[in-house]
């Protein structure tokens, strides 16, 4: 028996959100924001929403923090209640429950067994990832689910790897972290939606850090890279994502946050939204700037590649305060 949250939508038709058009300097964040962007978009509700937390990333000494949003955010905005689901079965009799009860679950599994990853790791690399399963039929081995950029069909041998069936049966050291998701009856109109992201603004703006993580990490930048040199190239791309990438990601994120704040009348925010796209830029730059360094094994001149971004970083709080201000005392 086949059950699905989103009946009607068919992976080959399947259309993306914005948030993952290739014209972005970022089109993928990670795998946890990644797959909300388009279960959000797929409910018909706005991603754009839910991204003001970013302005609370911090440099933590070895990566910059690997951003998601809040639960308590996304029921603060939409309603959507978000809890850890309890793994004693097998993982696909758990989702098969939550997919009767018209709930979403979202469960890390093996990237290996995921065909939207072809050219990338499928079939060729073991690596831990989170997807949210739309339909899941077992007899027919069959799963439609939600991962990276869009809303994909996995099929046959595919599907055993993932769950591990059949020729793919083994016994697991640890069950995978998986969550399930409850909807409620009715969606709040944008209009709410929008008074309830700015609130939640004001408060992640209280949170953000007291100082400015772009120049903790410039600091150390190159230090850190140097102790590269001597490994293979694959250590850099995972230095490069836990760092460069996700700070990128995460300010190109926030700017479109504030900018979809101003267009639904919530403040004028676009001066702050250039502040956090140049962070973005700043770190698309440097990641090439950064690659080839270590080809060429040289680390002279990496102090100065983030000094826009870290410049930015100040402006886009000191203007976000001011901003901030100013509404509240306008409201008031």
């Amino acid at each position: 028996m086949s059950h699905a949250i989103f009946p009607d939508i068919d992976p080959a038709t399947y259309q993306r959100h914005a948030l993952h058009s290739a014209e972005r300097d970022w089109p993928e964040t990670n795998c946890y924001l990644d797959v909300w962007i388009e279960l959000l978009n797929a409910m018909g509700l706005p991603p754009e929403a839910c991204l003001g937390s970013m302005i609370t990333q911090d440099f933590e000494g070895d990566q910059f923090t690997f951003f998601k949003v809040p639960l308590e955010d996304l029921e603060t905005l939409f309603g959507i209640r978000v809890t850890e689901l309890a793994i004693y079965d097998r993982v696909e009799v758990h989702v098969l429950e939550q997919l009767a009860r018209g709930r979403l679950s979202l469960v890390e599994v093996d990237s290996f067994f995921l065909p939207d990853t072809q050219g990338f790791g499928y079939r060729q690399f073991h690596g831990k990832t989170t997807i949210s399963v739309n339909r899941l039929d077992l007899d027919a081995r069959r799963m439609d689910y939600f991962h990276g950029l869009s809303h994909y069909r996995v099929e046959g041998d595919d599907v055993d790897g993932i769950f591990q069936r059949g020729d793919h049966a083994r016994d697991l050291p640890f069950m995978p972290y998986t969550e399930f998701v409850k909807l409620p009856e009715t969606f709040p109109e944008t209009g709410q939606i929008a008074d309830r992201a700015l609130h939640l603004l004001h408060h992640h703006m209280a949170r953000r850090p007291a100082e400015n993580p772009i120049k903790a990490f410039a600091a150390v930048l190159p230090h850190q890279v140097s102790q590269l040199l001597d490994k293979p190239f694959e250590a850099f791309h995972l230095y490069a994502f836990n760092t460069l990438r996700q700070l990128g990601a995460n300010f190109e994120l926030f700017a479109t946050h504030l900018e979809w704040l101003g267009a639904h009348g919530a403040g004028e925010f676009g001066q702050a939204a250039e502040h956090a796209r140049q962070i973005s830029k700043t770190c698309k730059t440097a990641q090439f700037q950064l690659a080839r360094a270590v080809t060429r094994k040289k680390t002279d001149k990496l102090e100065i590649l983030l000094e826009s971004a870290v410049e930015a970083w100040d402006n886009l709080v000191q203007t976000l305060d001011t901003v901030l201000v100013s509404k509240q005392a306008a409201a008031s």
